[in-house]
Protein backbone atom coordinates (compact mmCIF):
# COMPACT_ATOMS: atom_id res chain seq x y z
CA UNK A 1 0.00 0.00 0.00
CA UNK A 2 1.43 3.42 -0.72
CA UNK A 3 1.20 4.84 2.25
CA UNK A 4 3.80 7.56 1.73
CA UNK A 5 2.81 9.49 -2.09
CA UNK A 6 3.72 12.70 -2.32
CA UNK A 7 0.89 15.20 -1.49
CA UNK A 8 0.62 17.81 -4.31
CA UNK A 9 0.90 21.36 -3.13
CA UNK A 10 -1.68 22.37 -5.18
CA UNK A 11 -4.63 23.84 -3.39
CA UNK A 12 -6.89 22.81 -6.21
CA UNK A 13 -5.58 19.92 -6.99
CA UNK A 14 -8.25 16.56 -6.71
CA UNK A 15 -8.10 12.75 -6.60
CA UNK A 16 -11.81 11.29 -7.32
CA UNK A 17 -11.22 7.59 -6.47
CA UNK A 18 -13.82 4.65 -6.21
CA UNK A 19 -14.17 1.43 -4.75
CA UNK A 20 -15.30 -1.23 -6.98
CA UNK A 21 -16.79 -4.81 -6.32
CA UNK A 22 -19.27 -6.88 -8.93
CA UNK A 23 -18.92 -3.18 -10.66
CA UNK A 24 -17.82 -4.41 -14.18
CA UNK A 25 -21.06 -2.76 -16.34
CA UNK A 26 -20.30 0.42 -15.10
CA UNK A 27 -16.85 0.72 -14.10
CA UNK A 28 -15.83 2.30 -17.50
CA UNK A 29 -18.89 4.56 -17.67
CA UNK A 30 -17.76 6.21 -13.88
CA UNK A 31 -13.98 6.50 -15.00
CA UNK A 32 -14.53 8.52 -17.88
CA UNK A 33 -17.61 10.85 -16.19
CA UNK A 34 -14.75 11.03 -13.34
CA UNK A 35 -11.99 12.11 -16.23
CA UNK A 36 -14.28 14.67 -17.78
CA UNK A 37 -15.57 15.93 -13.96
CA UNK A 38 -12.06 16.28 -12.69
CA UNK A 39 -10.91 18.16 -15.94
CA UNK A 40 -13.36 20.48 -15.76
CA UNK A 41 -12.48 21.30 -11.90
CA UNK A 42 -9.02 21.33 -12.34
CA UNK A 43 -5.76 20.58 -14.60
CA UNK A 44 -3.94 18.42 -11.66
CA UNK A 45 -6.16 15.86 -10.96
CA UNK A 46 -6.24 11.74 -11.00
CA UNK A 47 -8.60 9.30 -10.82
CA UNK A 48 -8.22 5.93 -8.37
CA UNK A 49 -9.91 2.82 -9.23
CA UNK A 50 -10.18 0.50 -5.94
CA UNK A 51 -10.38 -3.21 -6.84
CA UNK A 52 -11.70 -4.74 -3.94
CA UNK A 53 -10.91 -8.22 -4.64
CA UNK A 54 -13.92 -8.19 -7.23
CA UNK A 55 -14.99 -11.49 -8.44
CA UNK A 56 -15.72 -10.36 -11.65
CA UNK A 57 -14.06 -8.78 -14.44
CA UNK A 58 -13.60 -5.23 -12.70
CA UNK A 59 -9.94 -6.02 -12.19
CA UNK A 60 -9.04 -6.54 -15.42
CA UNK A 61 -11.39 -3.56 -16.74
CA UNK A 62 -9.34 -1.28 -14.14
CA UNK A 63 -5.89 -2.08 -15.92
CA UNK A 64 -7.34 -1.69 -18.86
CA UNK A 65 -8.48 1.80 -18.47
CA UNK A 66 -5.19 2.88 -16.54
CA UNK A 67 -3.44 2.18 -19.34
CA UNK A 68 -5.57 4.02 -21.52
CA UNK A 69 -5.57 6.94 -19.37
CA UNK A 70 -3.07 8.96 -18.31
CA UNK A 71 -4.26 9.73 -15.23
CA UNK A 72 -6.07 6.57 -13.89
CA UNK A 73 -4.93 4.32 -11.29
CA UNK A 74 -5.54 0.85 -10.34
CA UNK A 75 -5.05 -0.65 -6.95
CA UNK A 76 -5.97 -3.75 -5.98
CA UNK A 77 -7.10 -6.06 -2.83
CA UNK A 78 -6.25 -9.95 -3.05
CA UNK A 79 -9.58 -10.52 -1.49
CA UNK A 80 -12.54 -9.16 -0.57
CA UNK A 81 -11.79 -6.79 2.29
CA UNK A 82 -14.86 -4.95 2.77
CA UNK A 83 -16.28 -1.25 1.53
CA UNK A 84 -14.20 0.51 4.77
CA UNK A 85 -10.68 -1.08 3.71
CA UNK A 86 -11.21 0.05 0.19
CA UNK A 87 -12.06 3.18 0.84
CA UNK A 88 -9.72 3.44 3.53
CA UNK A 89 -7.20 2.07 0.72
CA UNK A 90 -8.13 4.51 -1.84
CA UNK A 91 -7.87 7.60 0.97
CA UNK A 92 -4.08 6.35 1.62
CA UNK A 93 -3.52 5.71 -2.31
CA UNK A 94 -4.48 9.83 -3.05
CA UNK A 95 -2.11 12.10 -3.86
CA UNK A 96 -3.84 15.47 -4.49
CA UNK A 97 -4.92 18.35 -1.90
CA UNK A 98 -8.35 17.32 -2.43
CA UNK A 99 -10.37 14.12 -2.19
CA UNK A 100 -13.67 12.98 -3.80
CA UNK A 101 -14.94 9.22 -3.34
CA UNK A 102 -18.07 8.14 -4.49
CA UNK A 103 -19.37 4.40 -5.07
CA UNK A 104 -18.29 1.83 -8.54
CA UNK A 105 -22.20 1.07 -9.00
CA UNK A 106 -22.84 5.03 -10.90
CA UNK A 107 -25.62 5.36 -7.98
CA UNK A 108 -24.50 8.56 -7.77
CA UNK A 109 -23.70 11.55 -10.72
CA UNK A 110 -20.33 12.59 -10.43
CA UNK A 111 -21.41 15.98 -12.35
CA UNK A 112 -22.43 16.65 -8.27
CA UNK A 113 -19.21 16.95 -7.33
CA UNK A 114 -19.12 20.53 -9.32
CA UNK A 115 -21.57 21.27 -5.93
CA UNK A 116 -19.03 20.38 -3.44
CA UNK A 117 -16.43 22.00 -5.02
CA UNK A 118 -17.78 25.31 -5.00
CA UNK A 119 -17.83 25.08 -1.42
CA UNK A 120 -14.06 23.99 -0.56
CA UNK A 121 -13.14 27.16 0.44
CA UNK A 122 -15.58 26.83 3.36
CA UNK A 123 -15.48 23.36 4.73
CA UNK A 124 -12.84 20.95 5.19
CA UNK A 125 -15.12 17.78 4.46
CA UNK A 126 -19.12 17.89 2.36
CA UNK A 127 -21.00 15.81 2.52
CA UNK A 128 -24.42 15.20 0.33
CA UNK A 129 -27.95 14.32 1.25
CA UNK A 130 -30.56 12.32 -0.67
CA UNK A 131 -33.49 14.93 -0.91
CA UNK A 132 -34.60 12.41 -3.67
CA UNK A 133 -34.04 8.50 -3.09
CA UNK A 134 -34.51 7.02 -6.09
CA UNK A 135 -35.00 2.85 -4.63
CA UNK A 136 -36.55 0.52 -2.71
CA UNK A 137 -38.80 1.71 0.36
CA UNK A 138 -37.50 -1.11 2.44
CA UNK A 139 -33.71 0.62 1.41
CA UNK A 140 -35.29 3.99 2.21
CA UNK A 141 -36.47 2.73 5.99
CA UNK A 142 -33.16 1.29 6.98
CA UNK A 143 -31.47 4.31 5.80
CA UNK A 144 -34.14 6.41 7.98
CA UNK A 145 -33.25 4.00 11.34
CA UNK A 146 -29.58 4.53 10.55
CA UNK A 147 -29.09 8.13 10.58
CA UNK A 148 -31.41 8.09 13.51
CA UNK A 149 -29.38 6.22 15.16
CA UNK A 150 -26.53 7.75 14.51
CA UNK A 151 -27.96 11.04 15.27
CA UNK A 152 -28.50 9.45 18.77
CA UNK A 153 -25.62 7.81 19.51
CA UNK A 154 -23.17 10.88 18.38
CA UNK A 155 -24.90 13.65 18.74
CA UNK A 156 -24.74 14.65 15.47
CA UNK A 157 -27.34 17.38 13.43
CA UNK A 158 -26.49 14.86 9.67
CA UNK A 159 -29.01 14.10 7.76
CA UNK A 160 -27.84 11.67 5.92
CA UNK A 161 -23.94 10.88 7.20
CA UNK A 162 -22.71 8.14 5.19
CA UNK A 163 -24.15 9.04 1.37
CA UNK A 164 -21.88 7.72 -0.99
CA UNK A 165 -20.79 10.99 -2.03
CA UNK A 166 -18.22 13.37 -0.34
CA UNK A 167 -15.37 15.76 -0.57
CA UNK A 168 -13.22 15.80 1.98
CA UNK A 169 -9.30 17.58 2.37
CA UNK A 170 -6.21 15.55 2.30
CA UNK A 171 -4.85 16.79 5.52
CA UNK A 172 -8.10 15.86 7.59
CA UNK A 173 -8.04 12.80 6.26
CA UNK A 174 -4.54 11.90 7.93
CA UNK A 175 -5.68 12.97 11.38
CA UNK A 176 -8.64 10.75 11.38
CA UNK A 177 -7.08 7.12 12.30
CA UNK A 178 -10.29 5.84 10.24
CA UNK A 179 -10.53 2.19 11.65
CA UNK A 180 -13.87 0.85 9.96
CA UNK A 181 -13.44 -1.82 7.18
CA UNK A 182 -17.40 -1.33 6.94
CA UNK A 183 -19.94 0.58 5.51
CA UNK A 184 -19.65 2.82 8.70
CA UNK A 185 -17.14 4.71 7.27
CA UNK A 186 -18.66 7.16 5.76
CA UNK A 187 -20.22 7.78 9.83
CA UNK A 188 -16.71 7.65 11.08
CA UNK A 189 -14.88 10.17 8.61
CA UNK A 190 -17.84 12.80 9.47
CA UNK A 191 -18.12 12.06 13.13
CA UNK A 192 -14.20 11.98 14.15
CA UNK A 193 -13.80 15.19 11.82
CA UNK A 194 -16.61 17.24 13.16
CA UNK A 195 -14.90 16.29 16.70
CA UNK A 196 -11.93 17.62 15.89
CA UNK A 197 -13.13 20.69 15.10
CA UNK A 198 -13.28 21.19 11.58
CA UNK A 199 -16.42 22.74 9.45
CA UNK A 200 -18.61 19.96 7.77
CA UNK A 201 -20.68 20.84 4.99
CA UNK A 202 -24.07 19.29 3.78
CA UNK A 203 -25.21 19.52 -0.28
CA UNK A 204 -28.68 17.81 -1.02
CA UNK A 205 -28.77 15.26 -4.39
CA UNK A 206 -30.77 13.05 -5.88
CA UNK A 207 -29.64 9.02 -6.28
CA UNK A 208 -30.41 6.46 -9.01
CA UNK A 209 -31.19 3.00 -8.62
CA UNK A 210 -28.27 0.61 -10.01
CA UNK A 211 -28.90 -0.67 -13.41
CA UNK A 212 -27.04 -3.99 -12.61
CA UNK A 213 -27.28 -6.52 -9.99
CA UNK A 214 -28.04 -5.60 -6.33
CA UNK A 215 -26.13 -3.34 -4.22
CA UNK A 216 -24.65 -5.24 -0.74
CA UNK A 217 -24.60 -2.29 1.84
CA UNK A 218 -28.17 -3.80 3.13
CA UNK A 219 -27.11 -7.14 3.49
CA UNK A 220 -27.10 -8.96 6.64
CA UNK A 221 -23.56 -9.31 6.49
CA UNK A 222 -22.99 -5.85 5.80
CA UNK A 223 -25.49 -4.63 8.68
CA UNK A 224 -23.98 -6.51 11.35
CA UNK A 225 -20.37 -5.80 10.52
CA UNK A 226 -21.60 -1.47 10.60
CA UNK A 227 -23.22 -2.34 14.16
CA UNK A 228 -19.69 -3.92 15.09
CA UNK A 229 -17.96 -0.92 14.18
CA UNK A 230 -20.53 1.68 15.07
CA UNK A 231 -20.11 0.59 18.72
CA UNK A 232 -16.63 0.08 18.39
CA UNK A 233 -16.37 3.92 17.28
CA UNK A 234 -18.75 4.73 19.99
CA UNK A 235 -16.53 3.31 22.78
CA UNK A 236 -13.41 4.80 21.73
CA UNK A 237 -14.93 8.39 21.29
CA UNK A 238 -16.79 8.67 24.86
CA UNK A 239 -14.18 7.14 26.25
CA UNK A 240 -11.91 9.13 29.08
CA UNK A 241 -9.00 9.16 26.97
CA UNK A 242 -10.67 10.42 23.30
CA UNK A 243 -10.14 14.23 22.26
CA UNK A 244 -8.20 15.41 25.03
CA UNK A 245 -6.51 18.60 25.14
CA UNK A 246 -2.93 19.03 23.46
CA UNK A 247 -1.37 19.00 26.99
CA UNK A 248 -2.65 15.27 27.20
CA UNK A 249 -4.55 16.28 30.58
CA UNK A 250 -7.81 15.82 31.59
CA UNK A 251 -8.87 19.69 33.63
CA UNK A 252 -8.89 18.85 37.54
CA UNK A 253 -12.69 18.25 38.56
CA UNK A 254 -14.27 20.95 40.61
Amino acid sequence: MSLHRRISDRPDSLTIFFPVYNDERTIERITLKAIDVASSLTDEYEIIIVNDGSPDRSGELADRLAAEHESVRAVHHDTNLGYGAAVRRGLAESSNAWICFTDGDDEYDLHDLKKLWRLREHYRLIITFRFVRRYSGTRVIISQIYNRLLRRLFRTGYRDISTGLRLVHKPVVDRLNLTATSPFIGAEITIKTMLMGYPVGEVGIQTFPREFGSGSATSIKNILLTVRDMLRTHRRIFSEDYGLPESGERAAER
